[in-house]
């Protein structure tokens, strides 16, 4: 979306309403290309694993008991993470984003929908084309049903007619986007554990960068993320999601998207101004190692020898 519906990044094409669709059509069916290539030529003798890795926030309807806000909820996770995912473990778009773009073509005088289409052919061969589902999550949304008038230029955002809210009392350690929601995290595990028949899981992103540059290296609210994020995968084990591994973004600072080296996700500080690049380890590296030795989080009461 970010590369070719509002060409913000690279490679900054603005081809607003159908360049993200043509983008993610092409994306979905080399993935699958991929996938049997491996398994043709590669699977019988190494035994490896080809999946895919998607990030997607969740969605929470602002009234549970509201079936527009629970539809709309239902839509915004079917337009960022059924879009890639559906056609992978389902062999189609979700039907909701073929409704509404469908719908909005017609209403704006297109002869075909601007969500492009798989033939029969295209369904069958990219359906089950992943060993594992990787899963990048930040945040989450309180999610509305909002009517946008028809617009002279479409846009992808617009198509599910829906807005996005976030409470004012959620923590907002990092940039603008990035509010601190764990419980959304676990609703987002057991809707791919309901939607795509439980896949094995590996979360390949998940984490927060410095809002202010830490000086003193003191990165408490990553601790606090981590700690509600990793609890809630945790709780997503117990609900019987197939969570194989856990990896925290990211190990150092480095280059993040538009924003260069001025966003930092990582768990070390980068002098960037200096020659060597010296690295320096925030609070969070000691909090993390006590995760990784303990495979989980450590018993308090445990008495260290």
């Amino acid at each position: 979306e970010k590369g070719y519906e509002t060409g913000e990044h690279a490679p900054g094409l603005k081809l607003s309403g159908c360049g993200a669709y043509k983008a993610a059509h092409h994306i979905i069916k080399s993935h699958a290309e991929v996938w049997h290539s491996y398994n043709t030529t590669w699977r019988s003798e190494q035994q490896g694993m080809v999946g895919i890795s998607l990030t997607s926030g969740w969605g929470e309807p602002i009234d549970p008991y509201d079936q527009t806000d629970r539809e709309a909820a239902e839509r915004y996770i079917q337009f960022h993470l059924g879009w890639f995912a559906n056609p992978i473990y389902r062999g189609d778009y979700p039907e909701v984003m073929k409704n509404y773009v469908g719908r909005k073509s017609t209403q704006q005088g297109l002869g075909t929908s601007r969500l492009p289409t798989f033939s029969v052919q295209e369904k069958t061969y990219i359906k089950g084309t992943s060993d594992f589902l990787g899963i990048g999550h930040f945040t989450a949304r309180y999610v509305v049903q909002k009517s946008f008038p028809l617009l002279p230029v479409p846009s992808y955002k617009t198509d599910g007619d829906l807005a996005e809210l976030v409470d004012p009392n959620w923590p907002a350690p990092g940039p603008n986007w990035l509010y601190s929601v764990p419980w959304g995290f676990r609703r987002l595990l057991n809707f791919i554990k309901t939607q795509y028949g439980n896949p094995l899981i590996y979360v390949t992103e998940n984490g927060v960068s410095d809002k202010v540059e830490c000086t003193q290296l003191c990165d408490e609210w990553r601790i606090e993320y981590l700690k509600g994020y990793i609890n809630e995968i945790l709780k997503a084990l117990k609900d019987g999601v197939n969570v194989k591994g856990y990896t925290a973004w990211s190990l150092l600072d480095k280059f993040e998207w538009d924003k260069g080296f001025s966003e930092r996700f990582g768990f070390y500080h980068i002098d960037f101004k200096s020659k060597n690049k010296t690295r320096y380890p925030k609070a969070s590296v000691e909090y993390y190692k006590k995760i990784i030795s303990a495979n989980g989080f450590p018993n308090p009461r445990e008495v260290m020898s």
